[in-house]
C-alpha cells in the first residue's frame, strides 16, 4: 500500500492540456480534444474513477490538424481542427468541431463541415478505452498490472466494465447511426457540398450497472442540466466588481468564476454548496482547504462557507478508527468516492489533519459576525463544541495545552498541517522534525476557535461560557508566546517537535499567527521584519521557507515556493497588526503575479526572486483552477479595503488603503445578512450603500477579536 503522504502533489498534466469540470466530474484532454492511453493522467473522471482513458477521433484514417481549443464555460470546451480530405489534398476544406460537455458522464457533439463545392464521403472512427482506474492510481502513475476490463457490445452501445473491491464500475458509449465494435464507434458520413454532418457521442458511467441521475441523453439539451443552471445562477448572483485597473478586473472576474466552477453539492442536501480544493485532482471536499477557501470567499458568497461547514458537520468524527484516523469530533481532511479510496485513506473519508477541526470552529464564529442568521449558525454550535472537545481529548495528545499530530498507522499523512508533504517541516539546518509535532499556525487556529466560541456565547447572552472560552484563549496565547518564540532569532518556531524542541526554521506559517491574532503586540514588528525580508519576500509573494534555510529549494512544493493563499493570509495578518505598507506591498506583489498567469493564480509557483525572471516561474504540477488560489485575490481586496463586518456588535468596518494606481473600486450585490450592499472605495476613502437597519459603518480598521472587546460596549 502506498503511503498517503507520498502523493500530496498533483500529477503533471500534459502541456497544452484542456480541463473541463462540473462538480466532482472532470475531463483532461490534449488540445485537440483527444485522450491518449499512454499511461498519462489524461481522461474523463466520474466519482474518482476514470471512465474514459482513451478517446481518439480519426477522420479518413488520420488525426485532425488542431486549429483551436476554447473553454467558454468551466464545464464545456470546443475543439476545432482540420480533417484530411479523402484524396489527401493539401489545404483540406473539411473542418471538425467537437463540443465537449462534462457532468454525470460526457457528451461530445461532433460536426464535420464541408467548405468544398463538391460532396464528400468520410470514414469517421472513435477509438475508446475505459480502464476504470481509481483517481489515486492515475494521479500516482500506478495502474495495477492486474487491472483488467471486460468489453461487450450490448443494446447498440460499447460497455466497458471492471470489478474491484466488490464494486462494478463501467462505461457505456453510444451514438445514433454508429457501427459499434469492441474498440470503438465508426460512422460513414455523407457530407453535401457546403454542408454539415453531425453526431452526438454519449458516455454514461455505470456503478453496479446503474447510470447516474441526469446522465446525458440524445434528447436532452446539455445546457439545461442542473449543473449548468447552478453555474448560471452563481454568475447572476455574485457581486459585480468593477475596478479601474483592467488587469485586476480580469483577475477578480476569473476568481469569482473559478470559485463557482469548484463548487460541489451533497446529493442528500442539494441546496448546500461546498467548495472543492482544486482541479483537476482535488475535486473533492477537503476540510482545511475548503474551510480556508470559503473564508477567503466571504465577500463573494458567505453561503459557500455555510454550505461547507454544514457538509463537514455531517462528516464529523464519531468513533476512533486508526485506519482512517477518525476520532470523535474531528473534522475530516478529505472525502473520496473511488473504489480503492478505502485502501488509501481507510474509507471514503480520511481524518488525518490537525488544523481542520479548530478552523471549523473559528469559521462558525466568523459567520456569526458576517451576519448569517441564527438559523444557520445555531445548528452548528453542537458541532463546534464537539470540535473543541476533540482539541482537548485527542488533539492535545500530552496535555501541555498545544495540539499535536502523530499518525497512528503506516499509510496516513506524516505531516498533518497545510504543509503536508513528507519533508514539509524541518529545522533551520534542514533536519526534518519528528512527530508528535505541534505546528505554530495550528495553535493560532485553536486560539481563533476559542475566541470565536467566546464571542458566540456573548451573542447568546451566556456570560459564563463567554468568560470560560475567553480565559482559554488568553491562557493559550500566553503559553504560545512563551514556548514558540525564539528570542535569539526574533521570530516564532514553525513547530515543537517530539521532544518539545522549537523547530527553528523561518517559515511563512507564523504569518497565519498574525492573521489569527495570537502574536503579542511587542513581537509583531520583528515577525513582520522577517516575513518581509529578502529571504522570505520574493517580490511576488512570501516564500514558504526562507532562502537562507537548510532545506530551501525554490522549486519545492513546501520548502521555498510561493502559495498565493498563504501570502493572502499573511497579508491579512500584517493588516491586522497595523503594518499597512507591508500589507499593501505584499498584496500588490501577488496581484501582479496573477497578471502573468492570465488572471488565474495557480496553486503555487516557484520561489525565485522577482528580479531573476520577467515573471513568476510556474510550478510544474500546480493545480489550476485551485480554490484557495482563486479566493486569494478576493481576500487580498477585502484586506486592502479593511472591510470587516461585526454583525453581532452592530458595526461594519471599512477603512480602505487601496493603491492609488488601482483607481476607483466598487463591489455591488455583496451579501450581508439578507441585504445586498454596495461598497465603494478609492485610496483611503470608502462608503457602503444599502446597509441593513441597525448596522453602522465605522471608518476605522477592526480591532483584534480579543476579550474583553474594548472597542465595543459590552
Amino acid at each position: 500500500m502506498t503511503a498517503w503522504n507520498e502523493d500530496t502533489e498533483a500529477g503533471a498534466a500534459e502541456s497544452g492540456s484542456v480541463t473541463v469540470l462540473e462538480g466532482s466530474s472532470f475531463c483532461i484532454s490534449a488540445g485537440t480534444g483527444d485522450i491518449s492511453s499512454d499511461g498519462g493522467t489524461n481522461g474523463a473522471f466520474f466519482q474518482d474513477t476514470r471512465i474514459i482513458s482513451h478517446w481518439v477521433l480519426r477522420v479518413n484514417g488520420s488525426l485532425r490538424e488542431p486549429l483551436s481549443a476554447q473553454r467558454p464555460k468551466p464545464f464545456e470546451a470546443t475543439f476545432v481542427g482540420r480533417a484530411k480530405w479523402p484524396d489527401g489534398r493539401f489545404d483540406s476544406p473539411l473542418v471538425v468541431r467537437q463540443v465537449r460537455h462534462i457532468g454525470p458522464g460526457l457528451q461530445d457533439d461532433i460536426t464535420l463541415e464541408n467548405y468544398s463545392a463538391e460532396p464528400v464521403e468520410c470514414e469517421v472512427e472513435l477509438l475508446v478505452a475505459a480502464d476504470q482506474a481509481d483517481l489515486f492510481d492515475v494521479k500516482g502513475g500506478r495502474i495495477p498490472a492486474t487491472h483488467e476490463t471486460t468489453r461487450s457490445v450490448r443494446d447498440g452501445q460499447l460497455v466497458i466494465e471492471n470489478v474491484r473491491d466488490g464494486q462494478q464500475r463501467g462505461t457505456a458509449v453510444r451514438a445514433r447511426g454508429a457501427d459499434v465494435s469492441l474498440d470503438g464507434l465508426r460512422f460513414r458520413a455523407s457530407i453535401p457540398a457546403r454542408g454539415k454532418w453531425t453526431t452526438s457521442v454519449i458516455v454514461v458511467p455505470l456503478i453496479n450497472g446503474q447510470a447516474p441521475a441526469e446522465a446525458f441523453t440524445e434528447t436532452g439539451i446539455p445546457h439545461h442540466r442542473e449543473g449548468v443552471r447552478r453555474h448560471r445562477h452563481w454568475e447572476q448572483n455574485v457581486p459585480l466588481i468593477t475596478v479601474a485597473d483592467a488587469n485586476l478586473q480580469v483577475t477578480l472576474n476569473r476568481s469569482q468564476s473559478d470559485l463557482g466552477s469548484l463548487r460541489i453539492f451533497d446529493p442528500h442536501h442539494p441546496e448546500r454548496a461546498a467548495v472543492a480544493a482544486g482541479a483537476p485532482w482535488f475535486m473533492a471536499l477537503f476540510g482545511r482547504d475548503s474551510i480556508l477557501s470559503s473564508y477567503m470567499s466571504l465577500m463573494v458568497d458567505p453561503k459557500l462557507a455555510a454550505g461547507t461547514l454544514q457538509t463537514l458537520a455531517g462528516l464529523q468524527g464519531t468513533k476512533v478508527d486508526l485506519d482512517s484516523e477518525e476520532e470523535p469530533g474531528r473534522i475530516p481532511h478529505e472525502v473520496r468516492l473511488g473504489v480503492t479510496a478505502g485502501l488509501a485513506v481507510g474509507g471514503t473519508a480520511y481524518y488525518g489533519t490537525a488544523d481542520a477541526t479548530p478552523l471549523f470552529a473559528a469559521l462558525v464564529g466568523e459567520l456569526s459576525r458576517w451576519g448569517l442568521s441564527k438559523d444557520v449558525v445555531q445548528p452548528l454550535l453542537p458541532h463546534v463544541d464537539r470540535a473543541l472537545e476533540w482539541i482537548d481529548q485527542y488533539g492535545d495528545r500530552d496535555g501541555d495545552g498545544f495540539v499535536e499530530y502523530l499518525r497512528p498507522n503506516t499509510h496516513g499523512l506524516v505531516n498533518q498541517g497545510w504543509k503536508d508533504s513528507w519533508d514539509g517541516i524541518n529545522f533551520a539546518d534542514g533536519t526534518m522534525a519528528e512527530a508528535p509535532i505541534a505546528l505554530c499556525e495550528v495553535q493560532a487556529y485553536v486560539y481563533g476557535a476559542y475566541v470565536g466560541r467566546s464571542l458566540l456565547a456573548h451573542w447568546d447572552g451566556d456570560r459564563d461560557l463567554e468568560s470560560h472560552w475567553a480565559k482559554r484563549a488568553e491562557d493559550l496565547k500566553a503559553a504560545f508566546n512563551e514556548k514558540f518564540w525564539l528570542p535569539e532569532k526574533g521570530y516564532f518556531a514553525v513547530a515543537l517537535d517530539k521532544d518539545k524542541r522549537p523547530v527553528d526554521a523561518c517559515t511563512s506559517n507564523m504569518g497565519h499567527c498574525l492573521w489569527m491574532g495570537i502574536v503579542d503586540e511587542d513581537k509583531a514588528p520583528s515577525v513582520v521584519e522577517h516575513l518581509m525580508s529578502p529571504q522570505m519576500f520574493t517580490g511576488w509573494g512570501i516564500r514558504t521557507l526562507g532562502s537562507d534555510m537548510g532545506a530551501y529549494n525554490p522549486v519545492s512544493y513546501h520548502n521555498g515556493s510561493v502559495w498565493p493563499h498563504d501570502s493572502a493570509l499573511v497579508a491579512t495578518g500584517l493588516m491586522r497588526y497595523g503594518f499597512v505598507e507591508e500589507a499593501r506591498l505584499l498584496a500588490t506583489g501577488i496581484l501582479d503575479a496573477a497578471e502573468h498567469f492570465d488572471g488565474r493564480l495557480p496553486e503555487l509557483f516557484c520561489g525565485f526572486d522577482r528580479g531573476e525572471f520577467e515573471g513568476p516561474v510556474p510550478y510544474p504540477t500546480a493545480c489550476s483552477p485551485q480554490a484557495w488560489a482563486a479566493a486569494a485575490p478576493i481576500q487580498l481586496i477585502r484586506a486592502l479595503l479593511r472591510f470587516d463586518p461585526v454583525y453581532t456588535r452592530g458595526v461594519v468596518h471599512l477603512a480602505p488603503i487601496l493603491p492609488e494606481d488601482m483607481g476607483d473600486f466598487q463591489a455591488a450585490n455583496v451579501l450581508l445578512d439578507t441585504s445586498r450592499i454596495t461598497i465603494r472605495a478609492h485610496g483611503t476613502g470608502g462608503s457602503i450603500d444599502g446597509l441593513p437597519p441597525g448596522l453602522k459603518m465605522l471608518a476605522e480598521p477592526r480591532p483584534h477579536l480579543a476579550y474583553p472587546p474594548q472597542a465595543y460596549p459590552a
